[in-house]
């Protein structure tokens, strides 16, 4: 009888290609995880790895028996749904990934509301980018995801994948006090020709979604900067350097020498749980969906973040 715990580790070596990255994701040593593999080849009577230059690499052998493995796993999984939708309630342990914002901006008031609600439930988090996080559902390493896209950048969810719509967040222009534009009651695309932009660096959702935005106007930003931490790019606007185009969740109060300005068309990104559709009947998934739907309500309801995207908003 194979041990399922080796399979496992087997497994996540095949998909994530290395020893050391599947130790990452299972939070093992890599040592530990090469034991497991050792165990399976004595268990197997199979060499499952060999060496190759300085690392290791999987045997074709062990290559069609991770392919089996995938397919043990999934039938676990199945049973674990099972059992727990016969009990009825959200028990065991729900992993949730999410986008830094929604990490800083939202998940806590969900953690809190879960744990009241179900502290049977063991609610574990781990923050990642949206593109990561969808691979990392699909390969069981989260049980479900807080993830995003723009209008105009649709983010593609794998087909093994199930999605619902948690709610919509705002984008505004933030600019120096001091800045022509900042006394603006909102601002249209043409009016920030020239400008020097603030951005996330190229690659992420938000850098390609303000690219798009404003080649679609006919105008191609200057990315004079580019920063991954929206806390930094404000730091930058603060002291009287470019502008940007930041979402409001998650950004926090902006200091005084910062001013929020609405654009017109509104910018809108959607926000949505995606989670593995064959484990969508766990009370666990429900329950952390219904968290997010209400957090979320309570959230843009006490915040005020309504939009009215007939006609231009005035500015906060």
């Amino acid at each position: 009888m194979m041990d399922l715990g080796r399979l496992r580790a087997l497994h996540a070596v095949a998909t994530h290609g290395s020893v050391g990255a599947a130790a990452s994701v299972l939070g093992f040593t890599p040592s530990a995880v090469s034991q497991q593999i050792a165990k399976l080849e004595r268990e197997t009577r199979t060499t499952l790895l060999e060496r190759r230059g300085r690392g290791v690499a999987l045997t074709d052998a062990a290559y069609g028996l991770a392919a089996t493995a995938a397919q043990v796993l999934a039938l676990v999984e199945e049973a674990e749904v099972t059992l727990e939708e016969q009990r009825g309630a959200a028990v065991g342990t729900v992993t949730i990934g999410a986008f830094a914002t929604a990490a800083r901006g939202l998940l806590p008031l969900v953690l809190v509301d879960l744990i009241t609600r179900h502290p049977a439930l063991d609610v574990r988090t781990v923050e990642l980018d949206p593109p990561d996080a969808l691979q990392a559902v699909a390969r069981g390493e989260l049980d479900l995801a807080v993830t995003h896209d723009w209008v105009n950048t649709p983010l593609a969810v794998p087909e093994s994948l199930s999605r619902s719509t948690v709610g919509q967040d705002y984008a505004d222009v933030l600019l120096p006090v001091a800045h022509p534009l900042a006394d603006r009651p909102f601002l249209v695309p043409e009016d920030l020709a020239g400008q020097r932009w603030i951005c996330q660096p190229e690659g992420t959702v938000c850098h390609d979604w303000l690219v798009k935005t404003f080649r679609g106007a006919g105008l191609e930003p200057d990315l004079a900067h580019r920063v991954g931490e929206y806390e930094t790019q404000i730091a930058l606007l603060a002291h009287g350097i470019g502008v940007g185009l930041l979402p409001r969740l998650g950004r926090g109060a902006l200091p005084p020498t910062v001013r929020a300005v609405p654009l017109h068309p509104t910018p809108t990104r959607r926000l949505f749980a995606v989670w593995r559709t064959r484990a969508g009947r766990r009370p666990a998934i429900t329950a952390a969906l219904t968290s997010l739907r209400a957090c979320w309500e309570h959230r843009s309801t006490a915040s005020g973040d309504l939009v009215d995207h007939g006609r231009p908003t005035e500015a906060p």
